[in-house]
């Protein structure tokens, strides 16, 4: 046999054997990595390359090198599992870099970090003073992870003391021009309403990349022309303005009539009314 010959098919076995070892080792082999996981990677893409490209040695050598590794690293994996302690040793452990707004040098070194690489990294999490920092950790796989003081945190709706219905995701119903019947009929739409939303929004379907429904029904479409400004939808501010000139005009009524009785009732209404209004307008102007 050629040796490029070889080469090519001792390298596609290679990359069916890799892809196989990794899908058994699961998907923390490749998001981020521990000190074992990074080891692994190195080693096995390298025996990987020596079984393909070695054609004076034994290939069954480099894949029984390979089965070892993939043994050993999913042994550790299992023993992980299994045991906090053994978490520990491999693993490490986090590592608090800020505390109260005071950053710990000497924990600093130890991990080998400077301060302009610390503040680089609270950057990236949209930190650009340290002292509004309440905590800081470098996790065992490099990623630190920022609280902030409380004084410091955006506002939530929970902190304001306000119940959120939850949201449901958005349906995707358009892609590079073409209709998703599936997800569509999953929100209980169907194609003339699809046309009727595309006309009110005076696009055409051929020119529609990414149509997206939301969970209020309003339908998202970005276009291939990125010249055509497509108008927001306004059902949410007309419903909003209907429900206010409702509002005014039952308290008109209440003003107006000599009937205590109507006045009473109007009132009544229009107070209901209002914190009805008061409720879903964080909704409508969404």
């Amino acid at each position: 046999m050629p040796d490029w010959l070889e080469v090519i098919i001792r390298t596609l076995a290679a990359v069916v054997f890799l892809f196989l070892l990794t899908r058994l080792l699961g998907k923390r082999q490749i998001s981020q990595l521990s000190f074992f996981e990074y080891i692994t990677g190195i080693t096995i893409g390298d025996l990987a390359a020596s079984v393909s490209l070695d054609l004076d040695g034994k290939w069954y050598l480099g894949v029984i090198s390979l089965t070892v590794w993939g043994a050993i690293s999913l042994s550790i994996e299992y023993l992980q599992l299994g045991s906090k302690n053994a978490r520990g040793i491999i693993d490490s452990s986090g590592t608090v870099l800020i505390k109260d707004g005071k950053i710990l040098e000497d924990n600093l070194k130890k991990e080998k970090l400077t301060n302009e690489e610390l503040l680089e990294q609270l950057r990236k999490k949209s930190v650009f003073r340290a002292a509004e920092v309440e905590f800081a950790v470098m996790e065992p796989n490099g990623e630190i992870n920022v609280l902030l003081k409380k004084e410091n945190l955006p506002l939530t709706p929970a902190m304001l003391g306000i119940k959120v219905a939850p949201e449901a995701e958005p349906q995707t119903v358009i892609l590079d021009g073409v209709v998703i019947q599936e997800p569509l009929a999953t929100i209980g739409k169907n194609m003339a309403w699809l046309n009727t939303e595309l006309d009110k929004l005076g696009v055409s379907l051929d020119n529609v990349y990414i149509g997206q429904v939301d969970a209020y029904g309003g339908l998202y479409v970005d276009l291939y022309d990125d010249q055509i400004k497509v108008p927001e939808p306004q059902e949410r501010a007309v419903l909003l303005a209907n429900m206010k000139k409702c509002e005014a005009d039952l308290e008109m009524y209440s003003l107006s009539t000599r009937d205590q009785q109507a006045k009473q009732m109007y009132g009544q209404c229009a107070d209901q009314l209002n914190k009805v209004i008061s409720s879903i307008t964080p909704l409508l102007k969404r």
